[in-house]
């Protein structure tokens, strides 16, 4: 399953604190996290047959991330999920606005988090409206937030040190390792009370071998 974990709040040095695994089939064409040379205000990994992404953040420190719901594929879905996070990432809209503005039957079942400086929605297609989100720990897998598959590696997260490294290992004991569908990269994201936004991207093989580490950081524009 996708996993996403989230901190909103909790801690006085990071106020957002994220941490990801993406699974895939390996056979999907995608681009390693970087800004994108098209719109270079965004920071992310890139699915290169949708021209979207499951989880990035802007230079204005805008988040979002995105995961499927599990038996959730609609075929005759108009618009690829992971073009929620391009439009959000992209949009002048704060995220209250957005969610509420979503179409949500132009897309397969989601769940989609976004995040702008002052607040946290998530938003499905398979639940009810979109629902502000308090301080506290967060996760999402392939079902809706915080559902029981999630919420023993979420105790783990809530006792992780805030430290790049530990959230990978925390994050390895969640992976998936096929030959044909697994986890393809983990994500780790620190937004700083200061500002300043730390972001690694680790890919991995069919094999479950680790890649060669993204990590990129910078102070938010206004």
């Amino acid at each position: 399953m996708c996993l996403i974990l989230v901190a909103w709040r909790c801690h006085d040095a990071y106020p957002l604190v994220v941490a990801a695994n993406r699974d895939e089939f390996h056979a999907r064409p995608a681009a390693a996290a970087a800004f994108w040379p098209d719109h270079p205000e965004i920071l992310a990994g890139r699915d290169l047959e949708a021209k979207g992404t499951w989880l990035g953040v802007s230079r204005s420190g805008r988040f979002a991330s995105v995961t499927n719901y599990r038996g959730g594929r609609d075929a005759s879905a108009p618009v690829s999920r992971g073009a929620l996070v391009t439009g959000f990432l992209l949009s002048d809209l704060n995220s209250k606005t957005f969610v509420e503005k979503t179409d949500k039957a132009s897309y397969s079942g989601f769940n989609l988090l976004v995040a702008d400086r002052d607040e946290l929605w998530w938003l499905s297609n398979r639940d009810g409206g979109a629902r502000k989100l308090e301080p506290g720990f967060y996760a999402l897998g392939n079902l809706l937030l915080d559902s029981p598959e999630v919420m023993d590696v979420k105790a783990r997260f809530e006792a992780a040190p805030l430290m790049i490294e530990p959230l990978f290992s925390l994050l390895g004991s969640a992976k998936i390792v096929a030959p044909t569908y697994g986890t393809r990269c983990s994500t780790v994201m620190l937004a700083g009370a200061d500002g300043r936004v730390q972001f690694a991207e680790r890919p991995f093989d069919p094999a479950g071998i680790d890649g060669s580490t993204a990590r990129y950081e910078f102070t938010p524009s206004s």
